[in-house]
């Protein structure tokens, strides 16, 4: 079952997109949207993690923009504030932590733009026990300061994402001594895993998924 509800970040509501798997028992996710917004990709693959039996809350960093054209969308990231999307970045990880039956730890996901919140939160919240990221990396001493594994999901041919960064990204994670495992995928572009565009590649979005899923149920386990 999916609802768009409201979390209350810096005293302000702001949308979330929530799909929630059958039983009050299901380990929780937070998914972050790439640039374009809290878009029907977004909403896309919520619903297919809740399938996959996951308690999924995708929260609106842009508080209600969206857009399809990489211009507007380098704009939109341009003019995020960086405090008020770190309070509502977490305010969805506490959301699914404070679930009375709450199994285990949270799982972060981030698509390209919000790939840093899944890094970033894992370091403010010990609820939060993996990150996933599709084409996107981060850096800072935030990395340091977590030891939750992660997973990475990277096109081969990626002008954002190239090889150099991706080796800096896991370098840095190794030199932390986190558990970092790195997938790139032959033949693809960034945004190969968002349906609405023209990178989109079925076969490698659904592999992608299914590591994902995989990694998922493995780390977030009842502690």
């Amino acid at each position: 079952m999916s609802s768009m509800e409201q979390l209350d970040a810096n005293g302000q509501p702001t949308d979330a997109y929530v799909a929630d798997a059958e039983g009050d028992d299901a380990p929780g996710v937070v998914l972050y949207h790439a640039w374009w917004g809290l878009n029907d990709d977004a909403k896309a693959f919520a619903d297919r993690l809740a399938e996959a039996g996951f308690s999924v809350i995708a929260p609106d960093l842009y508080r209600g923009s969206i857009t399809a054209e990489i211009e507007e969308a380098k704009r939109l990231t341009g003019s995020v504030d960086e405090a008020d999307a770190d309070a509502i970045a977490l305010a969805a990880v506490d959301r699914l932590a404070d679930r009375p039956n709450a199994p285990g730890r949270i799982g972060a996901v981030g698509f390209s733009f919000g790939a840093h919140w899944a890094m970033w939160s894992a370091a403010q919240r010990d609820a939060v026990g993996a990150s996933v990221v599709y084409y996107g990396t981060t850096g800072g001493p935030f990395l340091a300061e977590a030891r939750t594994p992660v997973q990475g999901h990277f096109a081969a041919d990626d002008p954002f994402e190239g090889p150099d960064d991706i080796a800096a990204f896991e370098g840095a994670l190794r030199d932390a001594r986190r558990e970092v495992t790195i997938h790139t995928y032959p033949d693809t572009g960034h945004w190969f895993a968002e349906p609405s565009r023209d990178a989109y590649r079925r076969e490698a979005a659904e592999q992608a998924l299914e590591r994902t899923v995989a990694f998922l149920r493995e780390q977030l386990h009842p502690v």
